[in-house]
């Protein structure tokens, strides 16, 4: 089995993308304190948010779907799972949850992934929640006519735990020395966890679940207010071509972290940029109405956006205040509205249209 040694990453010379973006996140980490601080309750309504879409999220993305409504719902704990998907999606709500609230008091350590595990599968009844891998597992790929190729085959069983044990003791050994620069040590730690794939099922969750517990472990706490998962999903082709690249050579210690320590970073500062950007339709609110911090969304808006867009990205106003500020909206000619049901959207009527 291959050893692990993150302390070596403080000798490695990043390039100037690397830098700078490390430099803009630590930027950006700065102000999202203090609106945070100053704004507890809008602070609130963007986590709210960012708990459906990480949920939804990274659910989707191994293809555990439900309505958006019922999404909604599972996740506010206003209803219960009445399918397969739905309780995996619960579980996934509930380690969720389980971050956000006690980041703090999670250590990196085997047995507590364990016990995330466990939670995460629990209510589907999956017996082997809780357990390492006890089969091999393979990282595969289905091409367009049906063909499955296998894009890397992860640790056997039996080095499983000894693997993890071996990732956990290097990460906090090299945390405590703060001599690597957190945000590409996280990706490090999370690259190497999905090359080792500990689990049967669940590792990709499991994976999004602790890049968000180390990001908040070490202050980095955007991945609470704006989705992280849902930052992904949106980039999702180059999320598996960076861990595919960095995962070459992994069981001989040649692979190279930069494709993946470069897509995270990026997603990272998405997640800045975006927080970044409601804050600033926060931010103008004041004494105004709802409707005109509706209206100042659309003026900014090129091309289609739904109602939901609308009610993630002005989090300061109610979801009824918004809906009526679009009918009202639509009645003026400023917008157009067109399709029906969940397909509804609104395009932007210029005045020489």
């Amino acid at each position: 089995m291959r050893t692990f040694d993150y302390t070596s990453l403080a000798d490695v010379h990043w390039d100037n993308e690397v830098l700078r973006n490390v430099a803009r996140i630590h930027e950006c980490k700065g102000r999202q304190a203090i609106f945070a601080n100053r704004n507890p309750t809008e602070a609130l309504r963007l986590i709210e948010i960012a708990k459906i879409q990480s949920t939804e999220s990274s659910n989707r993305l191994e293809g555990i779907v439900t309505t958006s409504t019922r999404l909604r719902q599972l996740v506010q704990e206003k209803t219960e799972p009445r399918t397969r998907d739905e309780c995996e999606i619960v579980g996934y709500r509930d380690v969720l949850n389980t971050i956000h609230e006690n980041y703090e008091y999670i250590p990196i350590k085997p047995s507590f992934m364990l016990q995330l595990h466990r939670d995460l599968m629990k209510p589907a009844g999956l017996s082997y929640g809780g357990h390492f891998k006890n089969v091999q597992n393979y990282i595969s790929e289905t091409s367009s006519d049906g063909t499955v190729v296998t894009r890397f085959t992860p640790v056997a069983p039996h080095e499983t735990e000894g693997a993890i044990e071996a990732i956990c003791e290097s990460y906090n050994r090299t945390v405590a020395m703060e001599k690597v620069e957190p945000l590409v040590l996280i990706p490090a730690f999370i690259s190497d966890f999905l090359c080792i794939h500990p689990f049967n099922d669940g590792n990709g969750r499991m994976s999004r679940l602790l890049t968000l517990l180390l990001l908040c472990q070490n202050g980095f706490m955007v991945g609470k207010y704006i989705s992280l998962e849902a930052q992904i999903a949106k980039a999702k082709d180059g999320y598996y071509d960076a861990l595919q690249a960095s995962n070459e050579g992994w069981h001989d210690g040649r692979n190279d972290l930069v494709p993946f320590v470069k897509y995270m970073l990026q997603i990272i500062l998405a997640c800045y940029m975006e927080f970044e950007s409601r804050v600033d339709v926060i931010g103008v609110r004041g004494n105004r109405s709802a409707y005109d911090i509706v209206l100042d969304y659309v003026n900014s808006k090129v091309g289609r956006f739904s109602g939901v867009d609308v009610i993630e990205a002005c989090p300061s106003v109610g979801r009824s205040a918004i809906l009526a500020s679009l009918k009202k909206m639509t009645e003026a000619g400023i917008i157009r509205k067109e399709g029906v049901g969940r397909a509804t959207f609104y395009v932007r009527q210029d005045k020489d249209d």
